[in-house]
């Protein structure tokens, strides 16, 4: 069987939504594809210190992490690149001026407002990554932490346009929908992360397949040519899919898979 490289989103994707688990049909079809000789990677907007332990309990064969921002493999890094200090100190106050709720994670750490904000979502972030013992330490307001993306939640009080013609320069917002943004930078993404694994370990477009369900997954879509959808997916990705499974929870990993002749 040929070998190909698989490149899989998190949320929504590997880990259900619904159950908070890698389904255990998944994990199987996921351990089948690496005996035939597939190599798998994560590729996902998380940045290595906020991977899920469910995920990192895998044996993947590497991280990609921050929307291309941080790549590993096998455990090297291969490659990193966070906002220059300055930047990311003069990005968040701008943040702040434009009154947004806003999340910076990094390599190290994830970073909350000192004070609790008017954005549920973000508050619902800073619950779930305290349960993880991260986003304690250091408030974003201090700046003393380096960044590789944002996300950044707006209201009726926000100037928005303020804050994206401020960043235009060198970072790229993806709208997640109801208000809230993903903010990442400019010339990096999932398809900078697949095009730098298959390039460095010798593979052609041909041999990649991606997974995937939201819009930060549209890159990598727009880029490869074997493309899965899950059953629940954004729709921004309908017209750069090829195959769309079945939800995660409904064995959607072990059915494409499968589809594909890869297990």
């Amino acid at each position: 069987m040929k070998k190909s490289v698989l490149f899989f989103d998190i949320d929504g994707t590997l880990l259900s939504e619904v159950t908070g688990t890698i389904p255990e049909s998944a994990i199987q079809a996921l351990h089948a594809a690496q005996k035939a000789g597939h190599l798998l990677f994560v590729n996902t907007g998380r940045t290595i210190c906020s991977l899920p332990a469910e995920i990192r309990r895998f044996p993947f064969d590497g991280f990609l992490c921050g929307c291309g921002t941080g790549l590993f493999y096998r455990g090297e890094e291969l490659f990193a690149h966070s906002i220059p200090a300055d930047r990311g100190r003069a990005i968040i106050s701008k943040l702040i001026e434009c009154s947004l709720g806003g999340l910076a994670e990094g390599p190290e750490d994830v970073y909350f407002p000192s004070r609790i904000s008017r954005f549920d979502r973000l508050e619902g972030s800073r619950r779930y990554f305290r349960q993880k013992g991260m986003g304690i330490e250091l408030p974003i307001e201090s700046g003393d932490y380096i960044y590789d993306k944002l996300f950044v939640y707006a209201d009726e009080q926000s100037d928005l346009e303020a804050f994206f013609a401020f960043i235009e320069e060198d970072m790229e917002p993806l709208d997640r929908g109801d208000n809230a943004y993903e903010v990442i930078q400019k010339g990096y993404s999932k398809a900078t992360a697949c095009q730098f694994i298959l390039d460095k370990l010798g593979f052609t477009l041909d041999d990649a397949y991606v997974f995937g369900d939201s819009s930060n997954d549209l890159s990598m879509f727009e880029y490869a040519k074997h493309t899965v959808a899950m059953g629940k997916h954004a729709d921004v990705l309908d017209p750069h899919t090829e195959f769309v499974t079945k939800k995660v929870e409904d064995d959607g990993i072990a059915c494409a898979l499968e589809h594909y002749g890869l297990i």
